[in-house]
């Protein structure tokens, strides 16, 4: 579960930071939330699935590039 401290910790590897949390948190939802849909609604459109997960990961990106100054060295 290393690699899992790594993602959602900032640059100390020690400091765990709300913005990547909510990056992995919303990423895995959205993902769970079409596949849900996929098997009960009988359909998925890929388009507002691509939508979603580039919206996700544009303003989560930003928001973890806004606060880079902010982390503990």
């Amino acid at each position: 579960m290393e690699w899992l401290k790594h993602i959602v910790t900032g640059k100390d590897n020690e400091t765990h930071d709300v913005a990547r949390w909510s990056w992995i948190t919303t990423t895995i939802a959205t993902i769970i939330g079409a596949g849900w849909n996929a098997v009960h609604g009988g359909a998925m459109n890929l388009m507002d699935f691509a939508q979603a997960i580039g919206i996700i990961s544009g303003a989560h990106g930003a928001a973890v590039m806004m606060k880079k100054d902010t982390e503990p060295q």
